[in-house]
């Protein structure tokens, strides 16, 4: 499956850019290589007869509309897009909080290769959809926030994409404590409606702003998701003997035997996941946990199988 990505000769196309771009280009062509062909059902009704332009055949596309004509000329295997099939307008809303760098510190001491941070797994997750959605014809957009919409692609389903979606999500952050309610409520005024928007991000903020903003975009007939990221310390709480913990968003540190605390964490995290599973529910919002340790490839499967 060849990448939705054509590089030409633009200034931010520099080498040096192309390098590190590539990183998190080829992470998302290799979760998504091989999984489910679809992301989703347009949420047009009814058939439309707008031939719009041929794509390359993906496993798992309806052989009806393989082009045989093409395949009898060119010995390859095409398929007919209609204008009906390009309605999806995909945003990633990419949760760029100071949080969200935290990465597992029992990786430190373990011979295996550090994990990513909770970021760096959102950002792979948010480049694989987007590759996923631009193979498929449709359009993409992301938008990096904290307490504000710090930078964004629009959605557009232009080749080159996925270049400038990846690069935005490998630009340097000055990231700020998490602020969900005035971002959500901006997109929800300024994005057009009736798209799908995918929220990742640790959740870790104000709940009832979540909701609001999370309601606001259902009003406006959106699609919503959720892949709710945390790492694999914050599900586990793993920590032994003596240990300093500092705050991400906060100047807190607090001294203390991770014992004493471990039931009362783990009640207390049971307790969230549990709200935020139950706000998703009230707007109708399709939620996912992804663990920083597993594999991309598995949460996509677990997400895409909601779809």
């Amino acid at each position: 499956m060849n990448s939705p990505v054509t590089r030409g000769s633009r200034p931010y196309l520099r080498p040096e850019a192309i390098a590190r771009i590539a990183r998190l280009e080829l992470r998302a062509q290799g979760v998504v290589e091989g999984l489910l062909a679809g992301l989703h059902k347009s949420p047009s009704k009814g058939q439309s007869v707008e031939f719009l332009q041929h794509r390359e055949y993906i496993p798992g596309d309806d052989l009806r509309r393989v082009d045989w004509k093409v395949w009898g000329r060119q010995d390859r295997l095409t398929v007919k897009v209609f204008e009906e099939e390009t309605s999806l307008r995909l945003t990633l809303l990419v949760d760029g909080s100071a949080s969200m760098d935290y990465r597992t510190a029992t990786a430190v001491r373990s011979p295996s290769p550090a994990r990513p941070s909770k970021f760096e797994a959102a950002a792979t997750l948010a480049a694989s959809l987007a590759w996923l959605a631009l193979s498929h014809g449709d359009a993409a957009g992301c938008t990096v926030f904290d307490d504000r919409v710090r930078r964004g692609v629009p959605p557009r389903g232009r080749k080159t994409q996925l270049v400038e979606i990846c690069d935005l999500l490998e630009a340097p952050r000055n990231a700020g404590p998490s602020d969900f309610q005035p971002v959500l409520t901006n997109l929800a005024k300024t994005l057009p409606p009736r798209g799908m928007v995918i929220l990742v991000s640790d959740l870790l903020g104000d709940r009832d702003g979540l909701l609001r903003g999370l309601r606001l975009l259902a009003n406006r007939g959106h699609d919503l998701a959720i892949l709710h990221v945390l790492d694999d310390d914050e599900l586990d709480f793993p920590f032994e003997g003596p240990i300093r913990f500092k705050g991400l968003e906060l100047p807190a540190e607090l001294a203390c035997n991770p014992r004493a605390l471990r039931d009362g964490y783990l009640e207390s995290l049971s307790t969230f996941l549990d709200d935020v599973r139950r706000r998703a529910a009230m707007v109708r919002a399709d939620y996912t946990l992804v663990r920083t340790g597993e594999p991309p490839a598995a949460a996509l499967v677990r997400f895409l199988a909601h779809r």
